[in-house]
C-alpha cells in the first residue's frame, strides 16, 4: 500500500448534514489541487442535473442560477437536444460501441468528417442570417473560449506585416492562456505583452440598470482611440472587447459604446473582434450579442452555450483574415470532433425550431422585476444586467464588508430559505458581485418562486449581519 499523501493547501470545505458530499470533497482534495476551481464557498457536490436544477448526493434540490457558468442555455441534459446529438452521430442509444469509437473519434487535426462540414456550413449560415453577421464567412474551431480568442488574435496579427498592436477594453476577461490572458484585465495586473494596449470601459456609466438607460458621453472614449491612432497608426491590428464585462463584475455598456468601437475600427481598417463566448446563443436577448448591440464584428468568438455542455468554441470571421494562417497554425487535438459538431448542430436546431428566444425575453422581464426588489434590502447595493444574465452587487452590512456579504449570500442560498428553496450560485465576481444566469428555458412560475426565495434569503441575511 502506498503511503498516505500529506495534505497541503486549504482544508476541504465541509457542511453540516452532508456526510456523503463531505466525503467526496475530502477524497478529491487529496488527489486534485484546489487551483483547478474558481473559489465558491459552497463547493457543491452534484449527483445529477436535469432541466434547471441540480441535486446533491443527499437529495437536496438546487435551482441552478448559473447554467454551469453560462453553458447550458437550453438546460441540463435536455432530452430532445440529446436525441438530436445521437442522431447526428448516427447512434440510436448509448453506450458507445467499439464501432462508434473507431468511426467517430476523428478530429480536424489532419482529417475531415462530414458532420464537421455540415456543422460548419450550418453555423456560418445561421450567423450570416443575423443582422450584423453578414460578413462572417469561415469558422476556426477550438475546444475552449480562451483557445478561440487566441486563434482570433493570431489571425489578426498575421493579417498584414508590421501590424502588431492589440487594443483591449480594460477589465475584460478573455481567458488565462497566452494572448487570451494578455488581453484580460488591465495594465497593472501582471507583466504584460508589450503589444497589448488597454482602453477605457464605461463601468461608472453602466453601473446599474438606471444608469445604463441614460445617455452616455462618448467623447472621452473617441479621444482615447484617436490618441492611440496618432501614436501607433497602422501598427494597430485589432481591438478586442466583450459585449459586457462578465468576470469583471457584470457591467453591461450602452449599445452606443460598442457601436463607437466598431465604427472606429471600420474607419481605420482595424479588425473588430467581439468575444461573446459568454453571451452567444440568447444570453443578451438575441441569438448573438452583436445583433443585440447593433455591431458587425470582423471576428466573433463563440463558446459555452454553443455546445450546451459539450466543449466547443469557435472564432468566426472573414475568409481573408484567416487566409494568412498556414497549415497547422490554427490546429489542435480536439477542434471540430464529431461529438462537438453534433452538439453545435443540435443547438442550432433548438434555436431555429423552438421559441427559446421568445421565452427568454419573458424570463428576462421576470428576472429583472425579481432582482430590482432586492435593492430594497440593506445587503444589496445595486443590480445590473440584460437578457438572462444579471449581477447583484452586494453592500456592506454591519461589520461585514460587501465581499463578506457576497460570500455569506452564496452560502445562505445554498441552504435555502425557511421553505427549503435552495439556489446554486457561483462565487462572487470582482469580490462582491453575484451572477444570476439560469438556463433560458426556466419556467416563468418557477423563476418567480426562486426569485422570491432569493429575496427572503437576502432579507434574513441582512438582519443577521446587522445585529451581529
Amino acid at each position: 500500500m502506498s503511503p498516505a499523501v500529506e495534505r497541503v493547501g486549504p482544508a476541504p470545505i465541509e457542511h453540516a448534514g452532508e456526510d456523503r458530499s463531505n466525503e467526496i470533497r475530502r477524497r478529491l482534495a487529496a488527489v486534485e489541487p484546489h487551483c483547478l476551481r474558481t473559489y465558491t464557498p459552497t463547493l457543491a457536490v452534484l449527483a445529477k442535473s436535469a432541466g434547471c436544477y441540480h441535486w446533491t448526493p443527499e437529495g437536496r434540490k438546487l435551482a441552478d442560477f448559473t447554467s454551469g457558468v453560462l453553458v447550458t442555455n437550453l438546460g441540463h441534459n435536455p432530452t430532445r437536444w440529446w436525441r438530436r446529438v445521437l442522431e447526428y452521430l448516427g447512434l440510436d442509444a448509448l453506450p458507445y460501441t467499439g464501432e462508434f469509437v473507431q468511426a467517430r473519434t476523428l478530429n480536424a487535426y489532419n482529417a475531415i468528417t462530414e458532420i464537421e462540414t455540415v456543422a460548419t456550413e450550418r453555423l456560418v449560415e445561421h450567423l450570416r442570417s443575423q443582422p450584423g453577421g453578414e460578413g462572417l464567412e469561415q469558422v476556426l474551431w477550438a475546444a475552449s473560449g480562451s483557445e478561440a480568442v487566441q486563434k482570433a488574435l493570431w489571425a489578426a496579427l498575421e493579417r498584414r506585416p508590421g501590424e502588431d498592436i492589440i487594443l483591449a477594453t480594460r477589465g475584460g476577461f478573455h481567458g488565462k492562456k497566452g494572448l487570451a490572458g494578455a488581453v484580460t484585465g488591465c495594465e497593472t495586473d501582471h507583466d504584460r505583452d508589450p503589444r497589448v494596449k488597454f482602453i477605457g470601459f464605461p463601468k461608472e456609466e453602466c453601473g446599474s440598470v438606471e444608469r445604463r438607460r441614460r445617455p452616455i458621453d462618448l467623447a472621452p472614449y473617441r479621444q482615447e482611440l484617436d490618441a492611440l491612432w496618432a501614436e501607433y497608426g497602422s501598427r494597430l491590428c485589432c481591438l478586442i472587447t466583450e459585449p459586457y464585462l462578465g468576470g469583471g463584475g457584470s457591467f453591461h455598456p450602452q449599445h452606443e459604446y460598442l457601436q463607437l468601437l466598431a465604427g472606429w475600427c471600420h474607419e481605420h481598417d482595424v479588425l473588430f473582434i467581439l468575444d461573446e463566448v459568454q453571451a452567444n446563443f440568447g444570453r443578451t436577448g438575441s441569438a448573438y450579442a452583436f445583433t443585440t448591440y447593433g455591431v458587425a464584428p470582423d471576428i466573433v468568438v463563440l463558446g459555452k452555450g454553443l455546445g450546451n455542455g459539450v466543449a466547443v468554441s469557435a472564432a468566426v470571421g472573414r475568409a481573408e483574415v484567416f487566409a494568412n494562417l498556414q497549415y497547422g497554425a490554427g490546429s489542435d487535438t480536439w477542434s471540430a470532433n464529431p461529438l462537438a459538431s453534433a452538439a453545435v448542430l443540435a443547438t442550432l436546431d433548438e434555436f431555429e425550431t423552438t421559441d427559446v428566444l421568445e421565452h427568454a425575453a419573458e424570463l428576462s422581464r421576470v428576472i429583472e422585476a425579481g432582482l430590482v426588489r432586492l435593492t430594497e434590502l440593506p445587503a444589496v447595493e445595486r443590480i445590473r444586467g440584460e437578457g438572462v444574465v444579471w449581477g447583484i452587487e452586494c453592500a456592506p452590512v454591519g461589520r461585514a464588508s460587501a465581499a463578506d456579504v457576497a460570500v455569506r449570500a452564496v452560502e445562505a442560498c445554498y441552504f435555502g430559505d425557511a421553505q427549503g428553496r435552495a439556489i446554486h450560485l457561483l462565487g462572487p465576481l470582482s469580490g462582491k458581485v453575484l451572477r444570476v444566469s439560469p438556463p433560458l428555458v426556466m419556467e416563468l412560475d418557477e423563476a418567480k418562486v426562486y426569485l422570491d426565495a432569493l429575496y427572503e434569503i437576502f432579507a434574513a441575511l441582512g438582519k443577521k449581519l446587522a445585529s451581529a
